[in-house]
């Protein structure tokens, strides 16, 4: 049991780098197209939100947190499934920390001044 949660947290994890990195090409992809989702409000402050919140964690020296529960239900288990060992490999490399935090924030500058230079749609008032 313990490693079929620590598979569906992980598949968490991939879904949320998925949305934060495919996300971006998606909004850039979608204004191009016109596709009136790309500049929908709760979508793009959710995206910013995401690559934020994982940005500070990195600068403040904070594991991901579904990075934790998952090591913590799989202990010393090496025995993950065929797709959870690929999303490992995706997911999880060898680098210094520092590399994973200039990436972040990087990105998170590159996310940010998407979101000043294709602002999201106006929110619409409630009754129109």
């Amino acid at each position: 049991m313990r490693t079929f949660v620590a598979d569906i947290i992980l598949i968490m994890h991939f879904a949320f780098v998925l949305f934060v990195v495919g996300g971006l090409a998606l909004i850039w992809i979608g204004v191009v197209l016109r596709w009136a989702w790309a500049r929908n409000f709760w979508f793009r402050a959710a995206h910013l939100g995401a690559i934020v919140f994982v940005a500070a964690e990195a600068v403040a020296g904070i594991w991901c947190p579904l990075t934790l529960w998952e090591a913590t239900l799989r202990g010393t288990q090496a025995d993950k499934g065929f797709i959870a060992t690929w999303i490992h490999r995706l997911l999880f490399y060898d680098f210094p920390p520092w590399v994973f935090t200039a990436a972040y924030v990087t990105f998170a500058l590159i996310v940010a001044f998407t979101f000043w230079l294709v602002p999201p749609a106006p929110r619409r008032k409630k009754g129109r």
